[in-house]
């Protein structure tokens, strides 16, 4: 059995060597944001997906090793523990593998052969599974028992047939066989259940469905395994029946008599009664983890596209919570994020107070020395930007709609109450929304990830492996773009390598307790924070204006003592390094080369002290929807209008062009070029041109296109399924149905 370092460096194609020192840097407690950026020299300069991977693999592998351990220990148990059989279990290298070894002697309730072995029918089985020429009914007639229930010699037979049924579903190679055969010609197929057509609407184009189960992209088939859960669909999962029992047959009849149509009869009751539904319930767990992998990549991908959207920065904002029958909402924030001032407008219908809710805006953007002007883009969202814009505000005013998904969510949340115990849901909602233009990162860390609305069947994959992955996600940025450690949310500090929710809480109570930090090395001073602690959060906190330079910066207080060392050498101080690229470009790095400290840790030292503390994120851009343009019944076809993407699928992306319904860019139409991966050619928050291409006001559908020529001839393409009810586009009615849903983050709600 190869070591585990060897398999999984071949698997990601690095060294053993590479993997060998993650896993140990792991198991000491490192987290993967500190062994990616401060411990390249050990990793061979693994990036956080390297590091992450390892993490995951190499606990699967122990998984197994556990799993084996204890089937060897059962069967040992049993004293039935061969050499040969340990071999085989000690070169399982998946866990199907491993359980199909352990099958035959893994404890059972009462079957149809334990009932036939009580009988007495064992000897008759093998009798049987010899395929001799015998007389079958004359050596069967010697097993007819009354009183062991053994009425008839046909009696007899079944019996002895139903101990070979087990037999050849327990064969580790036949299940193997078989399995591959699922895997790579199984076929789901589904159709409505009898009496629910109607209440089935929404999956109607899986009334009579059939496609290839390796071929089933992951957003078809959690939509099937949807209907199915709701009980409108009846869904299975098969090869060939026919082809599946004739290799069973081939690998298990050796004869042309009687005893062989008797074994012939024991093989299709096997796959029928025993080896299907045990290996269509495997199908449906793998295509089911593969289609969570898929899903989750998505959501993964499209929240940390969000979290690391451009920030405004720290200045002065108005945000606007709007509405029509219970107004609007409006708040000021200080640079910091701090409530300043809150009050209720009612420039919409029905009261249109347009001139009061006027000189009351003009009012707070003075008082308050407003720079940005931030609006929810829910209801009434447009009708209130035109309100603002038609104001006469200061020209260099940034006024621009954003994202209010979840921001609900956050006001009815214990955060939001702790943070502002005196004020109602409406008030904290809109803080969240003119927060998270200042700072995307730090606002949205305080949302359930499932409640911003950027996934795709979120509620249906495995919620653990969603929970894991989009923790990954948060914590990879969060640290990623750092963190002002006097000015952080506890729960933003959450998110800092090494830290977690208790040391979160500590640092903000001692902050609170004793002021600002002055130098990262105070953080020692916090209650249970350890050393541990410490060298893991360190580099990744930030502290502006305080005692040493070098806390502005990613450079680890580990490293200091080199940077210092630097400015020695060069006759300077550490301001004066880090303020002159002249003075770096004198040094020569490897005089400072360690055992411990390589080039790439070096390189990163002088980058940092180039740009300390440099925010990784893009610069912030006003984006303004069309004028005029504030209903889905104001759109034609042809129209071309600026829009911003919102939400990221394998199908395509879902883009806002102002009008309370987002539109979907299908695939097809989201560039001149084959798309494979939408997320290569779109991003989350990306400004973007669309054209219409459809408009369905009664489904309130919106289809756009990104094509420089979206109404050219289109190269027609087979499609890479079998459909009995062949789909009127690339897409089924149902998924587009439910895709649609998703708009908004409703499908999350």
């Amino acid at each position: 059995m190869r070591s585990h370092s060897e398999k999984i460096a071949k698997e990601l194609l690095i060294k053993p060597s590479q993997v060998d020192a993650t896993v140990s840097l792991l198991d000491e407690g490192a987290t993967v944001p500190f062994i990616s950026r401060y411990r390249k020299e050990r990793t061979g300069s693994l990036d956080d997906l390297a590091v992450s991977t390892i993490r995951d693999r190499i606990q699967q592998l122990r998984d197994l090793d556990k799993r084996r351990e204890s089937i060897l220990g059962s069967i040992e148990e049993q004293g039935k523990l061969t050499p040969e059989l340990k071999a085989k279990i000690n070169g399982a290298e998946t866990m199907n593998v491993l359980e199909d070894l352990y099958l035959p002697y893994k404890p059972k309730r009462k079957t149809k052969a334990s009932v036939a072995r009580e009988k007495g029918l064992e000897p008759l089985s093998q009798f049987l599974w010899k395929q001799g020429p015998e007389d079958v009914m004359a050596e069967a007639a010697k097993y007819v028992n009354e009183e062991k229930g053994v009425g008839s010699e046909l009696q007899a037979i079944y019996g002895a047939r139903d101990i070979i049924a087990e037999m050849i579903n327990e064969d580790a190679s036949a299940r193997d066989e078989i399995r591959r055969l699922f895997m790579k010609e199984g076929v789901i197929s589904s159709k409505v259940l009898k009496g629910k057509e109607t209440a089935a609407a929404k999956y109607k184009d899986y009334f009579e469905w059939t496609e290839g189960i390796d071929k089933i992209p992951s957003h078809r088939l959690l939509a099937i395994r949807r209907g199915e859960r709701e009980m409108m669909l009846l869904v299975d999962i098969a090869p060939d029946e026919d082809e599946a029992v004739s290799r069973l047959e081939r690998r298990f009849l050796k004869g042309n008599n009687e005893s062989t149509e008797q074994v012939q009869g024991a093989i299709k009751d096997a796959y029928k009664r025993l080896m299907k539904p045990s290996l269509e319930n495997e199908v449906r767990l793998e295509s089911k983890k593969k289609a969570d992998g898929e899903a989750i990549q998505v959501f993964s991908e499209n929240l940390k596209q969000l979290l690391l959207a451009a920030p405004l920065g720290q200045k002065a904002v108005m945000a606007v919570d709007p509405g029509y029958r219970t107004g609007c909402k409006v708040v000021c924030l200080g640079k910091q994020g701090q409530l300043l001032a809150f009050e209720a407008i009612f420039p919409n219908t029905p009261q249109r107070e347009t001139m009061k809710a006027g000189e009351t805006v003009k009012h707070l953007v003075k008082q308050h020395n407003i720079e940005a002007i931030a609006i929810g883009n829910g209801t009434a969202s447009r009708e209130t930007e035109q309100f603002i814009r038609a104001l006469d505000l200061p020209a260099n005013l940034v006024i621009t709609v954003v994202s209010e998904s979840g921001a609900s969510v956050y006001s009815a949340s214990e955060t939001a109450r702790n943070e502002f115990p005196d004020q109602d849901v409406t008030v904290r909602g809109a803080v969240s929304i003119g927060r998270r233009l200042m700072d995307p990162l730090a606002e949205l860390v305080k949302i359930d990830p499932k409640s911003i609305g950027v996934g795709q069947y979120q509620h249906d994959v495995d919620q653990s492996s969603l929970k894991k992955s989009l923790d990954d996600v948060v914590m990879a940025c969060v640290n990623g773009v750092g963190v002002e450690l006097n000015t952080a949310s506890k729960e933003l500090l959450t998110y800092v390598s090494g830290l977690g929710p208790q040391l979160a809480e500590n640092i903000v109570a001692y902050r609170n307790e004793n002021g600002p930090f002055k130098q990262r090395k105070d953080l020692r001073k916090v209650p249970r924070l350890g050393d541990k602690a410490f060298e893991q959060a360190a580099g990744f906190l930030r502290i502006q204006n305080g005692e040493n330079l070098l806390d502005t910066s990613a450079v680890h207080p580990e490293r200091y003592a080199i940077v210092e060392q630097m400015a020695k050498d060069l006759q300077a101080n550490v301001s004066q390094l880090m303020s002159s690229a002249e003075l770096r470009s004198k040094l020569n790095l490897k005089n400072y080369m360690t055992d411990e400290v390589g080039l790439p840790t070096l390189q990163d030292i002088v980058q940092e002290l180039d740009k300390p503390g440099r925010d990784p994120r893009e610069a912030f851009e006003v984006f303004q929807f069309a004028d005029g343009i504030t209903d889905i019944t104001h759109l034609s076809v042809g129209m071309k209008l600026p829009g911003i993407v919102t939400n990221i699928t394998k199908f395509g992306a879902f883009v806002d062009v102002g009008v309370h319904q987002d539109g979907l860019v299908h695939v097809s139409h989201l560039a001149d070029k084959f798309v494979n991966d939408p997320s290569k050619v779109v991003k989350l928050q990306q400004h973007v041109q669309v054209t219409v291409t459809e408009v369905d006001v009664s489904r309130m559908r919106i289809s756009l296109s990104l094509k420089a020529d979206p109404f050219g001839q289109e190269r027609q393409k087979k499609p890479n399924f079998k459909s009995k009810q062949k789909p009127r586009s690339s897409e089924p009615e149902g998924d587009l149905q439910a895709k649609l849903a998703m708009l908004k983050g409703k499908f999350n709600r």
